[in-house]
């Protein structure tokens, strides 16, 4: 895919990864709809997008685990830029707990059914209403496109993890199954499965805690939120890549 002015929806834009991906694709020329609920988070990434070179950015505010934000979203993407040709499906939340959480051989806590709900409705409901209206524009149009899901390595399953890692399992299988599905259509689907990312996350982390972190991974650092960017734009620009997970973790396997 030749990068020159396409439009790229990204969710979750208004910071971390999803700040960097805009930013990356701004730097190749794309036009930009950057989606969040967070308005000035936002407002900053659209400048960024801007000084980048993008000469079309534009921000909405929307609840991807709300489906008729998605709809709206998507029509107006159709209003201001004509066309969708990518989305990055980047948008997530964490709400980490134990199963059951044990102390002295009595149960003190367990994972709530609130934690579990809030995580399956933005990081797997939202990626497939996300990818659901992008899809059936994109046939629309009549010009394919792409879909980049961001799984992770704890898809595999991770301590403390069950609702995000059963999430991120699911944003794998969803790719595998949009890949077979629409590949018919022009459309190609692949995944990103990041490991430890440099985050304001993990910036807030004890030094301490860093270290520990920072010690498992073979390469003996957090990857950087531009490697991630870079990824995306490999997959957009090799027109052979479909249904496949590329992991960007350091040799880290959990």
């Amino acid at each position: 895919m030749d990068l020159s002015q396409k439009v790229v929806l990204i969710t979750g834009a208004a910071r971390g990864l999803g700040r960097n991906i805009a930013a990356t694709l701004a730097s190749a020329g794309c036009r930009l709809a950057l989606a969040d609920l967070d308005k000035d988070g936002l407002i900053e990434t659209q400048r960024l997008c801007t000084d980048a070179g993008s000469d079309n950015a534009k921000h909405y505010i929307a609840n991807v685990a709300r489906e008729a934000d998605v709809i709206n979203v998507m029509e107006a993407i159709r209003t201001d830029f004509g066309s969708l040709d990518v989305l990055v499906n980047n948008a997530g939340i964490l709400r980490d707990g134990l199963l059951v959480k044990v102390k002295d051989g009595n149960i003190v806590d367990k994972l709530s059914l609130a934690q579990w709900q809030s995580v399956i409705d933005v990081n797997l409901t939202g990626v497939f209403l996300c990818g659901r209206e992008a899809a059936a524009q994109m046939i629309e149009q009549g010009t394919g496109g792409v879909i980049i899901n961001i799984s992770s390595i704890a898809r595999a399953g991770n301590f403390g993890q069950t609702n995000y890692a059963a999430a991120k399992a699911g944003v794998v299988a969803m790719t595998v199954s949009w890949a077979r599905e629409l590949a018919r259509y022009g459309i190609r689907s692949a995944a990103i499965a990041p490991g430890m990312i440099e985050t304001e996350m993990t910036a807030a982390m004890k030094p301490e805690a860093q270290a520990k972190m920072t010690s498992v991974i073979p390469m003996q650092r957090m990857g950087q939120p531009e490697e991630i960017a870079n990824t995306v734009r490999f997959i957009l620009e090799n027109d052979y890549i479909n249904g496949r997970v590329i992991e960007v973790d350091g040799g880290l396997r959990i």
